[in-house]
């Protein structure tokens, strides 16, 4: 009877380290859904570092590459040091821009006016939201790129990153982009894909 107890919990104990050892996405992957219509849903992470060279020539004065796909921008100063932070991308297809851009300035405590399509849009904003105000979606910094109205800046609200949530623009935590706007300068290659 020992015998049988110990081979018992051998046996069970076996089958639950596979069971843990067993990749998650499997196990979620069998999870049943038992309520009429619905759908199970599988969060898997698709996050990838991408290699500057893939993209640029060079280093030159630094780069920034925006995946809009994995919400991370990467940037790589001058000296090849290489640091990575999650964003907020464009809500649809249609407000994304991909492509080379560069650097052409930057501001502390940005100030905000919607672009033309915006008040299209959303006629009750405010025509313009001076810089510091916490109702600002601009943030604390921002970096102006050489597409007219297309910027990558901070955010008052830290829901929107790692969410589609901007109107074009690629946002960062405050003190992120506050740290990016310190390493970065004007000229510094871009690019959103």
């Amino acid at each position: 009877m020992t015998g049988n107890l110990k081979l018992g919990r051998r046996r069970a104990l076996t089958g639950i380290a596979a069971f843990l050892a067993t990749p998650s996405i499997l196990r979620a992957q069998d999870a049943p859904s038992n309520i009429p219509g619905s759908v199970v849903q599988r969060n898997i992470s698709s996050f990838a570092l991408h290699e500057w060279r893939d993209h640029f020539d060079t280093l030159g004065k630094g780069i920034l590459l925006s995946d809009t796909i994995t919400r991370v921008l990467q940037h790589w100063t001058a000296d090849g040091e290489m640091r990575i932070y999650p964003t907020s991308v464009p809500l649809t297809e249609e407000l994304t821009r991909r492509g080379y851009t560069e650097v052409v300035e930057k501001r502390k405590n940005p100030g905000w006016a919607p672009t033309p399509s915006m008040r299209e849009r959303n006629p009750e904003w405010p025509a313009y939201v001076k810089g510091g105000d916490p109702i600002n979606p601009l943030g604390t910094r921002a970096l102006y790129l050489s597409w007219q109205y297309y910027r990558i800046h901070g955010t008052q609200d830290t829901r929107k990153i790692g969410r589609r949530s901007s109107n074009g623009c690629i946002g960062l935590y405050n003190e992120k982009i506050e740290e990016v706007y310190d390493r970065v300068p004007i000229g510094t290659q871009v690019k959103l894909i």
